[in-house]
């Protein structure tokens, strides 16, 4: 017997608002059948960068075929696009405003087509709310077995932020920082197959720079690599490169946010 569509929720609404409740009824109206599993919905307010990097964390480790449906969405009823993005694994469903390619370019997009057919949407849809009106059904019918293409056209000029895909300057690798967890571990959104574009490999040092101030940190593999209190490199658990303080806050040490810049090279 086939497993139940499986479709993934990501907003940033609060858990005292009714609009993931309403998102969940439209999906399970149209496809009951659907097995709806939350991932987040305490992403900050309007915060791209975190809702991108929660669902690129989370979505490697759904079942293939999965459709992920990330809202965070501080352009909606502009015009910005609603998308839908299919992958060699998965397909992503949200505005075109970035936070679904820190995920997807992570895997091969295969195509990304504007959300347009009115037949595939509420009868009604609100400027002010998409999650529930265009992208809770595009989600549904996706997966009542509904073609990405029956949504709209194709399209290849989709939003690709600057934090979706670290680049490379001469011998230096250029990202940003996409999150911050609670530990004050400082999380890029440089990759291990970026890092092996330069040649990293643990037990090496890194020149570093965050904000223009310029370090020397050691490529580990885990914190207890250095000495308590001791700052360190070292891919996370999420596989992308973290700034890390053994036992301590790597982002009050270094003095960071989310989006600032982070540079690095080898020794």
């Amino acid at each position: 017997m086939p497993f139940a569509p499986i479709i993934s929720l990501l907003t940033d609404f609060g858990p005292k608002d009714p609009y993931v409740a309403e998102m969940k009824a439209v999906i399970v109206s149209i496809c009951p059948e659907a097995r709806i599993i939350d991932i987040s919905h305490e992403i900050e307010k309007f915060n791209i960068r975190m809702g991108a990097f929660t669902l690129a964390s989370a979505a490697r480790y759904f079942p293939e075929k999965t459709i992920h449906v990330a809202v965070v969405d501080p352009g909606v009823g502009t015009k910005r696009r609603p998308i839908i993005v299919e992958t060699h694994r998965f397909f992503y469903i949200g505005p075109d405003n970035g936070i679904l390619m820190l995920s997807a370019q992570r895997e091969e997009v295969r195509h990304v087509c504007q959300i347009s057919n009115s037949s595939l949407m509420l009868s009604k849809v609100s400027k002010t709310f998409h999650g529930r009106d265009i992208f809770a059904p595009a989600a549904a019918y996706l997966a009542k077995g509904k073609q990405v293409s029956e949504f709209g056209p194709e399209i290849n000029n989709y939003m690709v932020p600057e934090f979706a895909k670290p680049r490379m300057k001469g011998n230096e690798l250029l990202g940003e920082i996409v999150h911050i967890d609670d530990f004050g571990n400082v999380i890029s959104n440089v990759s291990t197959e970026d890092l092996k574009r330069i040649g990293a490999k643990e037990g090496i040092f890194l020149d570093l720079r965050l904000k223009e101030k310029a370090f020397r940190l050691r490529f580990c593999s885990t914190y207890g690599d250095v000495s308590v209190k001791q700052p360190l490199a070292l891919v996370g658990s999420h596989e992308f490169l973290e700034i890390s303080v053994n036992q301590g806050n790597a982002a009050k040490k270094f003095k960071v946010k989310i989006g600032d810049s982070i540079r690095l090279s080898l020794c």
